[in-house]
């Protein structure tokens, strides 16, 4: 299950930005004969989005099917993985600070203990994470997910001979000089011309650099890895929803975001390929599944014929989807294979981008009745000066067009989005003018970031930083506004029946608060205020509106609805964003 990090690496926790902790079993660490005959044991905590959650899910599988198992103990586990996030500095932050908690623990506990950094911070620092980290043992990059069972025995022999001929460093104190450097590094790299003239690269990118001297490092520069169907994996989700990654990469030139420079050019999966994985996990009993990528309305332009690079723009993509060959994949294709497959379960459809979108998308999932109404469509401003600088590739009467064609479209839709307040350059009058948009347009669901100012970006040297302070005022403005607009939508709702696919039973903790923040979706709401009726025994459920950790939640009285099952239930009342109904 994803959540919120904890200020240990190795506690439970709930919440916002996708930090995974997975463990399984004890047992004595002491270096012995009978160690050495017992499986590998190895922990993981992956931090960020779905995707990287994904790649945790195919590294346990992968640590499964060589022999070696899991553990859920800290102090006892051979090998510790991070997975990290390096989406924005907030966390950024976070890695470092959960790598170097899980180096105290290991030093106060199991210094044979091997430690492993994965994910994104390798892929963005491939060159000075050894110099800046040199705790850990061995750093792997995007590429190398399937084949984590060579690197943790490659980290855990480093370690031992780390050990007798190596003083450890010290950890305390480096947290924030370590983030520091790294922006700082950041800030300083100069863009090859490599990188210039070309996301997809060249085979300078594809190649693996391997450092001989420890510690071990196997990081590609520009990550190529789409895994397929066979590949094992490990799921951490629960039993009745799934997570379904159709493409890696992204191809847009957005001047705030890193995300092309750490994942690669976007690639798509073979479509064939993706509805065997769907099948596989239908047949697990799952009941949602979510397709997820950097940009999933991109899904199967890169595997057009005599493709000549990437295409962008709304009108170059449109001509580009038009000229397809009949037999051609693309994103409606796949879901309506999807649909045609047998059972009772949901298709969600996250992380779309606004200037893919097209007509054909449309009636395709107006006619696939197992697509839930529902889609996720960052727009991040509306402005569109601020769209031009965010370098967008879209114009607001672009945006406002769109959002009526889908909602014409797609009767019952409920619409998700992002904005980003604070960008360099935005003026009181740009605010405005998005607040504006936001109380108009009446966004189903609305998450609102910060500006996070990411060295490395265009958006990073751009004049007319915006203050701290007006950032995060800009925010609570917006996120009132929305306020205003969850409620009426909320009651709109009462009164009325409506499918529901039930999770669990609903805590004590989760009946008295409803923060929500993500790293991708940024502050989707604050504390909530609940409703008298929020008393005694509730199920948490989810709505075809309620995408899994970010959306609201429908809080259905009493407990006598099957886990993991969807239940008809009707409203009778709401809070601020979630609803709360009674069974029918």
């Amino acid at each position: 299950m994803t959540g919120s990090a904890s200020g240990c690496p190795f506690g439970s926790c709930q919440g916002g930005f996708g930090v995974v902790r997975v463990w399984d079993g004890l047992f004595d660490v002491k270096h012995t004969p009978e160690k050495e005959k017992r499986p590998v044991k190895v922990g993981l905590i992956s931090l960020g989005c779905a995707k990287n959650l994904v790649d945790a899910e195919i590294m346990l599988g992968s640590l499964m099917q060589s022999g070696m198992e899991i553990t859920n103990d800290a102090q006892t586990a051979d090998v510790v993985i991070v997975n990290t996030c390096s989406f924005i500095d907030a966390a950024q932050e976070e890695s470092v600070d959960t790598i170097l908690e899980s180096a105290e623990v290991r030093e106060a506990h199991n210094r044979g203990q091997g430690l492993v950094v994965s994910g994104c911070l390798p892929q963005r620092f491939r060159d000075e994470l050894p110099k800046l980290l040199p705790e850990v043992d061995a750093f792997m990059g995007i590429d190398q997910v399937a084949e984590v069972s060579q690197i943790v025995q490659r980290a855990l022999d480093h370690r031992s001979e780390r050990l007798t001929s190596v003083a450890t460093p010290k950890v305390v104190g480096r947290k924030s000089k370590v983030a520091a450097q790294l922006a700082v590094l950041d800030a300083g790299k100069v863009q090859t011309e490599d990188e210039a003239s070309s996301l997809r690269g060249t085979i300078k990118f594809n190649q693996t650099k391997v450092v001989a001297a420890p510690p071990v490092f196997d990081v590609t520069a520009r990550p190529v890895y789409i895994p397929d169907y066979q590949t094992p994996r490990f799921r951490l989700t629960p039993n009745h929803f799934a997570y379904v990654k159709i493409a890696e990469g992204c191809n847009h030139p957005c001047s705030f975001c890193i995300i092309p420079k750490m994942r690669g050019s976007h690639r798509s999966r073979a479509q064939a390929d993706i509805v065997a994985e769907a099948k596989q996990l239908l047949a697990q009993g799952v009941k949602e599944l979510n397709l997820i990528s950097q940009d999933s309305t991109y899904y199967g332009l890169d595997l057009r014929p005599n493709r000549t690079g990437s295409i962008s723009a709304p009108e170059k993509f449109k001509a580009a989807a038009k000229a397809l060959p009949a037999d051609a994949v693309t994103l409606a294709t796949l879901i309506r294979e999807l649909n045609g497959l047998p059972g009772d379960f949901w298709i969600r459809l996250l992380y779309t981008h606004p200037a893919h979108w097209t007509d054909d998308l449309i009636e395709t999932i107006a006619a696939c009745p197992k697509v839930v109404r529902y889609i996720d469509i960052p727009l991040q401003h509306i402005h569109q000066t601020m769209l031009e600088r965010m370098r967008r590739e879209t114009t607001q009467e672009y945006i406002v067009d769109l959002i009526a064609r889908i909602r014409a479209g797609i009767p019952g839709i409920a619409i998700r989005t992002t904005f980003i307040v604070g960008f360099p350059g935005e003026t009181e009058e740009y605010f405005e003018a998005l607040l504006d948009f936001i109380r108009e347009t009446r966004f189903e669901r609305l998450g609102i970031f910060t500006y996070s100012h990411e060295d490395g970006t265009r958006a990073g040297t751009m004049a007319n930083q915006v203050p701290d302070k007006v950032k995060q005022k800009r925010r609570e403005r917006a996120m009132a506004a929305q306020l205003e607009v969850a409620r009426g939508v909320a009651t709109r709702f009462v009164g009325r029946e409506m499918e529901v696919l039930v999770e669990k039973i609903a805590s004590v903790k989760e009946l008295h608060s409803a923060q929500v923040s993500s790293w991708e979706h940024g502050l989707v709401r604050g504390e909530e205020a609940t409703v008298p009726a929020l008393k005694g025994k509730y199920l948490l459920a989810r709505s075809a509106a309620d995408a899994p950790d970010i959306d609201g939640r429908v809080y259905v009285q009493g407990t006598r609805l099957p886990l993991g099952q969807f239940a008809r239930v009707k409203i009778v009342g709401h809070t601020d964003y979630d609803l709360i109904a009674t069974p029918v």
